[in-house]
């Protein structure tokens, strides 16, 4: 009888293969609409399973807290402010149309209050490089212009925990650990080196795939692995 390949598996779902949003703290969206006006305090910054980054948490007036994204420089004790009352400070959040050319920011909306979709990674940021009738032109972390409605909010700043993939994980263990957070295979095998049961490539007397490795787009999904609906193979002429 026939075996889920892990292609499969991982399309169909299921916890092994989920990732582990229970462990998540928050997800990390702008505490106000782009109408409103607050003031809070870090009171702690703490580290979240979800991501790379570090997170704070912050109080506000009436003893509410929320979590936020850090950017560099952000310490406990430190104020932040959101919309049209915030300055131009490393930490706050303020309207596109508020921030001026070339200025750093990051946690960009994609939409006015969507919550900030874009440039949240740990020791990115985007800046601001152009304005014109009712958008705003950013150069994204890639490089990349993009427009966006000046009504949107952004925060001020160069996310924290920049330079994370310069340290080594050392031990097994840390890689392990890392890519299970993020619900990603690990370690990973060529087909290859497979049983024949695991995967259309494997098995044989030596490690062949022993097949055409170009498949068409309409294949099994058990079938569906190497070049898929390639289009050309092989080495490119100079």
């Amino acid at each position: 009888m026939g075996h889920r390949i892990i292609s499969q598996n991982r399309g169909r779902g299921g916890p092994t293969y989920r990732s582990p949003s229970h462990k998540y703290k928050a997800e990390l969206k702008h505490v106000c609409k782009n109408n409103e006006d607050l003031v809070g305090r870090i009171i702690d910054i703490e580290h979240d399973p979800a991501r790379h980054a570090p997170i704070a948490r912050v109080e506000f007036d009436g003893g509410r807290k929320e979590y936020v994204l850090v950017t560099e420089g952000m310490g406990i004790g430190d104020e932040v402010a959101w919309g049209a009352a915030a300055s131009v400070r490393n930490g706050n959040t303020l309207l596109l149309r508020d921030v001026p050319i070339g200025a750093y920011v990051c946690n960009i909306e994609s939409r006015p209050n969507d919550g900030g979709k874009f440039v949240r990674a740990s020791g990115v940021q985007a800046m601001i490089v152009g304005k014109n009738a009712g958008k705003v032109a950013i150069q994204m972390p890639s490089g990349k212009q993009k427009w966006f409605n000046e009504m949107c909010l952004a925060t001020i700043g160069i996310v924290a925990g920049g330079g994370r993939g310069e340290k080594p994980f050392v031990k097994a263990g840390n890689k392990y650990h890392k890519m299970k957070s993020q619900a990603q295979k690990w370690p990973r095998s060529s087909g290859l080196k497979m049983n024949v049961i695991d995967h259309p490539f494997g098995g044989g007397g030596h490690q062949h795939c022993g097949r055409p490795k170009t498949v068409a787009r309409g294949t099994s999904p058990g079938r569906k692995v190497g070049s898929i609906a390639a289009r050309r193979t092989g080495r490119t002429k100079k």
